[in-house]
């Protein structure tokens, strides 16, 4: 179970305390999404970030984030999609993001995402260590195909697209499907009955009793490509 920007009705979305808490709860990992600012550094916001510098100031860098993750699978997604949206036409979040990712753990903690496939094929090239998956609104048999035939370890659809076959399909391509967000108790069984491999909630605490689950740390669920 994957708390997605941290245990986010818990404590304020993207905060440092909203990963204290998701670890606390015993969530198996979280999700976050970093952005490069204008002076350089990694910060963790889901939306655009102001263009004003001055206007930058408490949010989260991306170091302080991970070095309060535990032992936690943490996915980092880079958000970079359209131009209007704080694009970074060179990809350049990408060499310093997983730079700072090296420093805080092995590499079987990391899963790095992004809806934009140019950036994931820019993380695969620089760290094929690393597992990378593609972040889509539906895994149609096109997505399936795609993103398995360019190494990558999953792909991650939103939840209202899912389906057993859609799961079937991402496991018969050698592929895991890790699905976002997704709060609804009876949903959640449906999914882990399915055989969802993860699944990003917004409340982990609540996910992970409606599963029956110990809360414990848990051991990777995907395996990078050799």
């Amino acid at each position: 179970m994957i708390g997605h920007r941290g245990a986010s009705v818990a404590a304020a979305e993207n905060t440092v305390q909203a990963f204290v808490l998701a670890d606390a709860m015993g969530a198996d990992g979280v999700e976050l999404d970093v952005r490069l600012a204008p002076d350089g550094r990694l910060l963790i916001k889901h939306d655009p970030l102001p263009a004003d510098l001055d206007d930058l100031a408490g949010y989260p860098e991306l170091r302080e984030v991970l070095a309060v993750c535990g032992e936690m699978l943490v996915n980092v997604e880079i958000k970079n999609s359209a131009p209007k949206l704080g694009r970074d036409a060179v990809r350049a979040v990408v060499e310093p993001t997983i730079a700072e990712m090296r420093l805080h753990g092995p590499t079987d903690r990391w899963i790095i995402s992004s809806f934009d496939w140019n950036t994931i094929e820019r993380c695969r090239a620089t760290a094929p260590d690393i597992a990378t998956a593609y972040l889509v609104m539906e895994a149609t048999a096109g997505v399936i195909a795609r993103t398995a035939s360019a190494g990558h370890i999953a792909v991650h659809p939103d939840e209202q697209s899912v389906t057993a076959e859609t799961v079937a399909a991402c496991h018969d391509a050698g592929l895991a499907i890790n699905t976002w967000t997704c709060n609804d108790p009876v949903r959640l069984v449906e999914l882990a009955d399915w055989g969802v491999d993860a699944v990003c909630t917004d409340k982990p605490d609540i996910a992970l009793a409606v599963l029956g689950r110990r809360i414990s740390p848990a051991e990777a669920r995907w395996e990078t490509p050799a």
